[in-house]
């Protein structure tokens, strides 16, 4: 039954085309922006990093400003875009199909799985093609990566898109209203890119807030794009002989080396770190609709 209700959201949500149109054209939209706009002020950053009179070639600084793009667009579309895809949700509420559902004899989980699975694939249709894109200008302006650092950025872009949906179906459970899609949409689009580190690093953020967001999941997920997607360039800064010091420099400038209580977050703990937020957030969205369930079929 729950294959039957997957295929179904997942039908409607292509059906929908300004769901889809909308969630398709943003990172789309995010790529021109960030080329157009801070892809200058990236570059410059780059060079003002380095000892007076070193250089480098321009094909390693394009580089390292085409992997810091697509890890801050991918950053922010793998979170946003489920937030669009999973306005299907809320819908069958303002409809009223969700009523129907409930009354046909479906297992309690069903209703909340099939909601999340086809979120998760039509989020990741969207986001993989928008990897796809980054990965195309990447290429273009200079590539440094390897068949294991595009293997990791694609497990990033799928894990990133769990958080991302279990996010929003914990937050769509308790919208009613068009009115409430819109706003939280509208929200989460301005606002989530600033909080996660995308638009302007955390390191360049004051102590305190720094502190405040070294306990968000978000901050983690950035990090991770970052570290697999500038791997590959740092590893040829030194090849070409820019010091260790430098390179660490930008690592951290850049956020690839998160700190929570003074102490620097690995990789492997970033991972757990966001797989237990997946999990908790994932199992309250199931515990809520299990509570709704059951209230609404009491006579």
């Amino acid at each position: 039954m729950w294959k039957a209700m997957f295929l179904r959201n997942v039908k409607l949500y292509f059906k929908d085309k300004a769901m889809f149109f909308t969630s398709l054209i943003t990172p789309a939209i995010l790529l021109v922006l960030y080329v157009t706009f801070l892809g200058n002020v990236y570059r410059n950053n780059f060079s003002a990093g380095f000892p007076e009179g070193f250089s480098l070639s321009r094909q390693v600084i394009d580089g390292a400003v085409g992997a810091q793009l697509l890890s801050s667009i991918l950053a922010v579309c793998c979170v946003t875009v489920p937030f669009c895809s999973n306005m299907l949700m809320v819908q069958d509420k303002i409809t009223g199909a969700r009523k129907d559902l409930l009354i046909a004899p479906l297992k309690p989980a069903v209703l909340p799985v099939s909601y999340f699975l086809a979120t998760v694939a039509s989020s990741l249709i969207v986001c993989l093609a928008a990897f796809g894109l980054c990965l195309g200008y990447v290429h273009a302006v200079g590539w440094f990566y390897t068949w294991g650092d595009v293997l990791r950025l694609t497990g990033d872009v799928v894990l990133l898109v769990l958080f991302g949906t279990a996010l929003s179906s914990l937050i769509h459970f308790f919208l009613s209203t068009q009115g409430q899609i819109s706003a939280v949409g509208t929200i989460v689009s301005a606002g989530y890119g600033f909080i996660c580190g995308a638009y302007m690093p955390i390191s360049g953020f004051g102590t305190g807030l720094q502190k405040v967001l070294s306990f968000l999941p978000s901050t983690y997920a950035t990090a991770l794009m970052r570290n697999h997607a500038m791997g590959g360039v740092l590893q040829q800064m030194q090849s070409e002989g820019v010091p260790e010091e430098v390179v660490r420099g930008i690592q951290k400038a850049l956020d690839c080396d998160p700190e929570f209580a003074g102490k620097t977050v690995a990789v492997p703990e970033m991972y757990l770190f966001l797989c237990l937020t997946i999990l908790l957030l994932l199992g309250c969205y199931i515990l809520v609709h299990g509570i709704a369930e059951r209230k609404q079929k009491l006579p």
